[in-house]
């Protein structure tokens, strides 16, 4: 079996908002990430700027303590050159004093610049292995008289780079929390934006939903521009579909009108023949013709009554009905037929009971129900049209005969196109009438009811409709 493609996509990729909130999510990680990097960088150089700053400042206030007494470079260390190196850490600390090349005082190992930066105030800072560590060491220059001659002293502080690596790595762990927590506030502030931004997409589906399957009306919504496409092929497309369903409709109206005039000539000529023949077959077989003529001239009828329910269920009239008025006629209009089965239909309709609504498809719906009543009921029996109020919202127009009545498992199919009950062999019908009443009643906003009466005899169908 082929896969539909939304099925083939992985489930976290289905939905917009999911990809959107999966999108901004990985914006947000990038970010973050690129927010650590920067502030761990930053805080590395900017600690190990301040070591190369203390280191300078150490190593100059030790070469502004040198002197010469009668040709000698003598120096005592002053305090305040060490404990800055102490203030930004528990690193060890190394120092050399030399003059051309002799260690006055220090670490004799210690190296020295090859080449030191020679003018006055300048430091040479570079990063080297001593004593299996990694240190940090600057190196000053300083010329000191001895004597008569100028004599160059270099003085190189180093210390250990632990103290600045520790600094270092906390401020990176603090960076990574940051990062974390943005992240993370992120990705619910993009959920967040994700559901707002898809806000005017699911209104409009709503929107579209909330329709009935005959309502093709274009929709008129304000839409952000990105859904603008959308609208305007949805509407193009129901308008599509509203004409290809109006010429449908149409050829059905026009092909039972055309069929029912021939079919009414077949009619009268069959019975006129079932009068002059004295066989009993063709008796029989004209029987059967005019049975035969009589079904299709029904079905024609009640095609065009469907046609002309869809028709005017898309533009509905909004007319004050009363339908006690309107159970009145119809049943007048039914009347001959009643009576050449001795069947009385017995009105209990007191007026007024208003409805809005179109008083064609209605007097249709009552119509059709009333006239498979008679169609159904045997002779000499009665018919009763009900009106009552269900409460305050609602009307109840109550057709109850004494005939064939409903199976109860055929109930929930009777309504739909074409259906009829398993009990009318004999009987001549399309499967149309409560089609027609459904589909009126649904357009109105009613609905319409089957029941089987508690005597079990006969049938009963209520058109229930909101009062004006």
């Amino acid at each position: 079996m082929a896969m539909s493609t939304t099925n083939s996509l992985p489930f976290w990729w289905r939905s917009i908002g999911q990809r959107l909130t999966i999108l901004l999510a990985g914006v947000a990680a990038v970010l973050a990430i690129l927010s650590w990097w920067t502030v761990t960088t930053f805080a590395r150089e900017a600690a190990e700027q301040t070591q190369d700053n203390v280191l300078v400042a150490s190593a100059t206030t030790i070469a502004e303590a040198l002197r010469s007494e009668q040709g000698t470079i003598l120096l005592e260390l002053p305090y305040s050159a060490f404990a800055m190196l102490d203030a930004i850490g528990q690193d060890r600390v190394f120092y050399r004093v030399s003059a051309e090349g002799v260690t006055l005082t220090g670490y004799d190992d210690l190296a020295e610049p090859v080449n030191p930066v020679g003018r006055p105030g300048a430091a040479t800072v570079r990063t080297m292995n001593y004593r299996d560590d990694t240190v940090r060491a600057v190196t000053v220059q300083r010329t000191v008289l001895a004597g008569q001659q100028p004599v160059p002293v270099l003085v190189t502080v180093a210390q250990t780079r632990t103290g600045v690596e520790a600094i270092g790595s906390e401020l990176s762990q603090t960076a990574a929390g940051l990062s974390v927590a943005l992240f993370v506030l992120a990705v619910g502030l993009g959920a967040v934006a994700a559901g707002n931004a898809l806000k005017p997409l699911n209104s409009f589906a709503q929107a579209v939903s909330r329709r009935g399957p005959a309502d093709l009306r274009p929709l008129r919504r304000q839409v952000p521009a990105e859904l603008s496409p959308l609208l305007i092929a949805l509407n193009r497309l129901m308008e599509r579909l509203g004409q290809s369903i109006r010429r449908s409709e149409e050829f059905i109206a026009e092909a039972a009108h055309r069929v029912r005039t021939p079919l009414a000539t077949v009619r009268v000529q069959a019975e006129l023949a079932l009068h002059t023949v004295e066989k009993e077959e063709e008796k029989q077989m004209l029987r059967r013709i005019i049975r035969a003529v009589d079904e299709s001239s029904r079905s024609a009828s009640q095609l065009l009554d469907h046609a002309t329910v869809s028709f005017r269920a898309d533009a509905l009239a909004q007319d004050h009905v009363d339908l006690a008025e309107l159970a009145a006629r119809v049943s007048d209009g039914l009347a001959p037929t009643a009576d050449m089965k001795d069947i009385a239909i017995i009105l209990n309709c007191r007026g007024p009971a208003d409805v809005r609504g179109d008083a064609i498809l209605l007097e249709s719906a009552l119509r059709n129900v009333l006239d498979n009543s008679v169609k159904y009921s045997p002779a000499e029996t009665d018919i009763n049209v009900t009106l009552d109020r269900m409460d305050d919202k609602f009307w109840r127009l109550t057709v109850r005969d004494h005939g064939r009545g409903f199976s109860a498992p055929s109930l929930p199919d009777l309504t739909a196109r074409f259906q009829r009950g398993t009990n009318v062999d004999q009987v001549v019908g399309s499967g149309l009438g409560l089609t027609i009443a459904k589909e009126v009643l649904d357009a109105h906003g009613g609905r319409i009811e089957l029941t089987i009466p508690e005597d079990g005899a006969g049938a009963c169908v209520s058109l229930i409709l909101p009062a004006a």
